[in-house]
């Protein structure tokens, strides 16, 4: 007759294996989700740092007299000391601009191309974390388990977009 095994031992293999799967979703989640982050710092970067590291730019305003194309144009007037007037620079045409308004404005170095500034500029800048936020928050509560930290990060989010929404 063969002795029956303790059932604490025929439960180990079961327990490291999911151990093992457990580590395996955690470590992949969390990649993805850092990467679905770090892919929104990354897209916002390109107009943020702009935005907010204005010391040695050129400041102003644009006043938009034509749009096509994805883009709309305008003379510059300078605010900054050391800036000059130009007859036209290029902005991104979005929902942010409307042809016939004036907007405060910092120009890419060495381009012609303007970004918004100000509050406005700052907010709409970001727009593309806030998505990112969203979008992880889904992975951090459904692939990590973590639905507070979730909930936090999509409120974070939300709030950018919805700031970014009525500054712009």
């Amino acid at each position: 007759m063969i002795p029956a095994m303790p059932a604490s031992a025929a439960a180990r293999p079961r327990q490291a294996s999911s151990a093992v799967l457990r580590f395996g979703r955690v470590a992949s989640m969390g990649t993805v989700a850092v990467l679905i982050l770090i892919a929104g710092v990354w897209a916002s970067w390109g107009t943020a740092q702009h935005v907010l590291l204005t010391k040695g730019r050129e400041q102003g305003t644009v006043e938009v007299t034509r749009c096509g194309g994805g883009t709309c144009s305008g003379p510059y007037s300078p605010v900054s000391a050391g800036s000059q007037a130009r007859e036209r620079v290029v902005i991104e045409d979005s929902v942010a601009v409307a042809k016939g308004r004036t907007y405060s404005v910092v120009l890419k170095p060495g381009s012609g191309e303007a970004v918004r500034s100000g509050p406005a500029g700052v907010l709409y800048a970001w727009v593309p974390l806030g998505g990112a936020l969203l979008l992880a928050s889904v992975v951090v509560a459904g692939g990590l388990r973590r639905t507070r930290v979730a909930w936090g990060m999509a409120g974070v989010g939300d709030g950018l977009l919805t700031a970014a929404f009525f500054a712009v």
